[in-house]
């Protein structure tokens, strides 16, 4: 069975979506999967997950310094106030994803994590969804999509207020930031957070 792993001619094993496009590749040799724990981090990175849905990681992270601008940097505090004259520019600025829901959900989830600080923060939060243990997958076929966790995760973000936060999305938030490490056990990179051995 096909592995879906590709040799670097730096002769470092990655998987298909990482090995050809430079900025992809960049990005999964240094920052995905590695652990995420402060607000700010968290806060971007469950964003950008929202915007990916139904696109391709690569689209979002061709986009993601504009979005960085377009959203102040993602900063919950300053996103809170965005009003319907905000919405309307960034639903004319040609740099990020124009989808009216995508961004009135980021708004409203700058709100609920302002509001998740009386319980410990965002990124508490979402780390205490870490399962007991992490795939191990040997094949692209074999890395899941959602778990139980991610389930959880989605449900419990739902009751705080958090919008566009699907298990799928979840799970996928899960893996950039390092809770769970769904690198390819062939995989360069498999194991190199510190969370998993």
């Amino acid at each position: 069975m096909d592995s879906g792993i590709i040799l670097g001619d730096d002769k470092l094993a990655r998987p298909a979506w990482a090995a050809t496009d430079p900025l992809m590749r960049e990005y999964y040799d240094t920052e995905w999967g590695m652990p995420v724990r402060d607000e700010h981090g968290v806060f971007e990175r469950l964003s950008l997950e929202a915007f990916q849905s139904g696109l391709s990681w690569a689209t979002i992270l061709r986009k993601r310094e504009n979005f960085r601008e377009a959203f102040s940097g993602f900063d919950p505090d300053l996103i809170q106030d965005f009003d319907e004259h905000k919405v309307e520019e960034l639903l004319g600025n040609a740099g990020i994803i124009r989808n009216r829901a995508k961004i009135l959900a980021t708004i409203k989830n700058a709100k609920a994590t302002i509001a998740l600080r009386e319980n410990g923060g965002l990124a508490e939060f979402v780390w205490s969804f870490k399962p007991e243990q992490t795939p191990t997958p040997h094949t692209m076929a074999e890395v899941p999509t959602t778990s139980p966790e991610s389930l959880a995760l989605s449900k419990a973000l739902k009751k705080h207020g958090f919008a566009f936060v699907g298990p799928t999305t979840m799970f996928a938030l899960m893996e950039a930031l390092g809770i769970v490490d769904t690198h390819l056990v062939q995989s360069h990179r498999r194991g190199t957070s510190g969370i998993w051995t």
